[in-house]
């Protein structure tokens, strides 16, 4: 199902959607999409790219924008690269590096400093953190519900470790975020792992990708769905936030994100069920700022 192409040629601003996978377009059990069909064939037919973020792998992500014909770009690893296919109808930026089958844009640090300095983290607070570096496949498919060979493709990272820790409590939480700012790093909450990165996030991924498209086509409406704190800054970045229902709470959420829609279902449905309300709401113009 091919969701993007040139569009945009009328006055309305060109529109985009960013989505996290995991609990929001994918089943948080299952990994399976089709409960939001509808929805993307509905993004196929009006020319709308859905722009797929998350913490995944370039490898894990790859496979699956095959599997929906995707040709827009796509988000991996919470911000530290932008991959862009062979398919995709406008041209990469500059910056982006040749990487069968396409482009990879890099933003973050490498991945061996990034475990490197979670090893020294560990090592300074005594705590028991384990990476996936450190994980052979047969844990991380346990832990992620993933077959075997779908493992090894999330362990290939460039840009993210996943960790887990235990036990959790909000000034442990806290401690570990302090102690990789101090080494120019930042820590996220996905929702199955915590993760150290670049100070690139998915938001600052997100607004680069709105500046890349806004190049190429003027002004555009952009919307985003995801389900976790770790999608908050890209929640933030676009003109209708959505956040897909999970089993955290989060008060004063709608204060912080003006418009936001909440879906009373949850994963794949939810976001099925948001995305034909943005739709509906884009036809009857009851979406009108952008940026």
């Amino acid at each position: 199902m091919n969701n993007e192409a040139l569009v945009g040629s009328d006055d309305s601003p060109f529109f985009v959607i960013f989505t996290d996978l995991d609990a929001t377009l994918l089943d948080h059990v299952t990994y399976e999409w089709k409960k939001a069909e509808s929805a993307l064939k509905a993004c196929k037919q009006k020319k709308i790219p859905v722009v797929m973020v998350s913490s995944k792998t370039r490898a894990e992500m790859d496979i699956l924008r095959q599997e929906l014909d995707f040709s827009s770009p796509f988000i991996f690893e919470n911000g530290g690269g932008i991959f862009f296919p062979d398919n995709c109808p406008v041209s990469p930026p500059a910056e982006a590096i040749r990487e069968e089958p396409g482009f990879r844009w890099p933003l973050g640090p490498s991945y061996e400093r990034l475990t490197y300095v979670l090893q020294q983290i560990k090592k300074e607070l005594g705590w028991d953190i384990r990476g996936f570096s450190e994980m052979d496949i047969g844990e991380i498919s346990r832990l992620t519900g993933l077959d075997p060979e779908q493992a090894r493709l999330a362990g290939m990272r460039d840009y993210d470790e996943p960790f887990i820790l235990e036990p959790q409590n909000n000034s442990r939480i806290q401690s570990l975020v302090d102690k990789a700012e101090r080494w120019g790093l930042k820590i996220s909450r996905g929702g199955r792992f915590f993760h150290i990165h670049g100070k690139y996030d998915k938001g600052d991924a997100v607004r680069k990708l709105i500046t890349w498209y806004g190049e190429a086509h003027g002004p555009i409406f952009s919307a985003a769905l995801g389900d976790s704190p770790n999608d908050f800054t890209m929640l933030k970045q676009v003109d209708q936030p959505v956040l897909i229902r999970s089993n955290m709470d989060f008060p004063g959420i709608r204060q912080e994100l003006p418009g936001l829609i909440i879906p009373q279902a949850t994963g794949p449905e939810g976001w099925n069920t948001a995305v034909l309300e943005i739709l509906e709401k884009k036809a009857d113009g009851g979406l009108s700022r952008y940026v």
